[in-house]
């Protein structure tokens, strides 16, 4: 591939490059399950487990709890992590073991889960369940578990301070990828399914000049003026150069015929006559003076 090829191409590459490098996030949320899973050996009921992530993902928390799903549901959870879970969770489809799986994204949040016109204040946190039935099993779908009695508490722990005017609010990803937002008390956000959670403000933007007359009208004025600047600032540079080539010119035709008035002050001066309006040399010839043959003849 030439390098001109290669340069009309390096924009959608740009472009494509982010897509490319990471997974997508539930591609990630399959992965994380994978190595969660690999923490579960011979495990004990009720006790969680830290599993280690791929190097490449480093920044990424991820914890194994499995749980009997009639306890689940008698007893809740009263802490993990940051999730308080209630009793009365539902679980569907039935199974009599399941495993939640607790992300904490870290660094990792906003690459995973863009949010535009919006900044973090505390990194994304997730709360997946999944079937126990099979402890080597990878790309498991997740199991739909809801709060019937009460709402699932997630109470951050590493929350920055709001910039000053800004009011946090709490938002929500389901497994469905879309984006829900509610208040945030304090530290604290509530949901009654599983997803990934944060606390975000919006971001702070440069007010707004006054609204011109018509939508757009300015920017394309703007761009039509700086065009025909462009145009006469070109028009004008190109005059400027053919007049300093004339005057280049006509300064090296002035030197040349200086040159030569002094190449002929130096030789042999020549009488100049004139003819009508005009001058020209002419020279000092003498004619010979005619003589008679008769002053030959002795």
């Amino acid at each position: 591939m030439g390098p001109f090829v290669m340069l009309l191409l390096l924009p959608l590459i740009l472009t494509w490059f982010p897509c490319l490098f990471a997974q997508s996030a539930t591609d990630l949320d399959a992965l994380l399950q994978d190595y969660a899973y690999r923490a579960l050996v011979r495990p004990k009921t009720g006790i969680p487990y830290d599993a280690p992530v791929p190097s490449n993902l480093s920044g990424i928390q991820i914890t194994a709890l499995r749980l009997r799903n009639g306890s689940l549901r008698k007893r809740g959870v009263p802490m993990y992590k940051e999730f308080q879970i209630p009793s009365g969770v539902v679980v569907h489809p039935y199974v009599k073991r399941l495993v939640l799986v607790y992300q904490n994204l870290g660094n990792w949040s906003v690459t995973y889960y863009r949010l535009p016109n919006h900044t973090y204040l505390a990194p994304v946190l997730g709360l997946l369940a999944y079937s126990a039935s099979n402890l080597t099993a990878t790309h498991l779908p997740e199991l739909d578990i809801r709060a019937s009695r009460g709402p699932i508490n997630i109470r951050f722990s590493d929350v920055k301070s709001a910039p000053v005017g800004s009011v946090p609010k709490c938002v929500m990803f389901d497994l469905h990828g879309l984006v829900s937002f509610s208040n945030a008390t304090g530290n604290v956000c509530s949901t009654f399914q599983q997803g990934h959670f944060s606390i975000v403000v919006e971001s702070v933007s440069v007010p707004p000049s006054p609204p011109p007359s018509a939508p757009g009208k300015k920017k394309n004025k703007s761009k039509v003026w700086i065009i025909v600047g462009s145009v006469l600032g070109g028009l004008l540079l190109l005059v400027l150069l053919s007049f300093l080539v004339i005057l280049a010119q006509k300064l090296k035709q002035r030197k040349k015929m200086q040159q030569m008035e002094r190449a002929a002050d130096v030789g042999e001066a020549l009488h100049m006559a004139s003819v009508g309006e005009t001058k020209a040399p002419a020279a000092t010839v003498t004619r010979t003076q005619p003589t008679l043959e008769t002053e030959y003849v002795p």
